[in-house]
């Protein structure tokens, strides 16, 4: 019977060429291969949101007192840093002058979501640890000026904190503050305006925004430094981490809620 030579014919057709079958398995190892870079694309792009949601605090940074820093306890920092921020845009330049436990609550805030990543900050600082931040300059209070040229006039809000209560890092420090920041304007405060509801009004009225945290001994000297631009010393109270034996105050270009110029 013929049946035998049907079966093996059948059979014979059935068996791919040796040529298709390298195509298979040529396919199956792309295949795989691009199921494996999708795999560890996807791990490292999951390894990376990681590391974004990890938050670093001043926690992660000790304290150097003889470079004189200390740190402002975290109600202050995130207070200062809610002032200073207050009403800024993607427009607006703001510069954390020598206080980077304000910057690093910024960077805090922002990932929580409360303060638009959009805002632009600058940190100026002289400890290179916080170099790990992209938005670090390094500064020198004895050396004023000696920044990249391209920042020159162009902050709309300086906070400051001189690392040294002497009159000659009060003085550098303000050149640097002058030469960083957009011209000086004091804020104009209607004469009907009561001191009780001109908190929200005064921010507005001033284009610059200028805060600095130091010590009450130095209060004749910055206030001084800092009159053209209207800057006062205020009722706000400054804590620090560790706590700090000088009398600390807040001094302020405008009022707000929380501040309050002293009378």
């Amino acid at each position: 019977m013929s049946s035998g030579k049907v079966e093996d014919g059948s059979d014979d057709e059935l068996q791919l060429s040796s040529v298709a079958l390298e195509a298979l398995n040529s396919f199956l190892v792309e295949k795989d291969e691009r199921h494996k870079r999708f795999a560890d694309l996807k791990a490292t792009l999951e390894k990376e949101y990681e590391e974004r949601q990890k938050v670093i605090t001043m926690e992660d940074f000790e304290e150097d007192w003889q470079q004189s820093q200390f740190w402002y306890d975290p109600t202050t920092a995130e207070m200062l840093a809610e002032e200073i921020l207050d009403g800024a845009t993607e427009k607006t330049l703001v510069g954390i002058i020598s206080a980077p436990s304000v910057f690093v609550k910024i960077q805090e805030l922002k990932a929580a979501g409360r303060i638009a990543n959009s805002i632009k900050v600058r940190l100026l600082e002289f400890d290179k640890r916080f170099d790990l931040f992209a938005e670090f300059t390094h500064y020198d209070f004895q050396y004023p000026l000696r920044l990249p040229s391209e920042l020159k006039g162009k902050f709309d809000r300086i906070l400051i904190d001189p690392p040294f209560l002497s009159n000659d890092c009060q003085t550098k420090t303000a050149l640097t503050a002058r030469w960083l920041m957009k011209p000086w304007v004091a804020p104009t405060v209607p004469a009907s305006t009561s001191h009780d509801n001109c908190g929200g009004n005064t921010a507005e009225q001033s284009p610059t925004r200028i805060m600095i945290c130091t010590g009450q001994v130095m209060r004749e000297l910055v206030e001084k430094l800092f009159r053209h631009a209207g800057v006062r010393a205020t009722t706000l109270e400054i804590r620090h981490s560790k706590g700090l034996s000088n009398e600390f105050l807040c001094y302020s270009s405008f009022e707000s809620k929380r501040i309050r110029w002293e009378q």
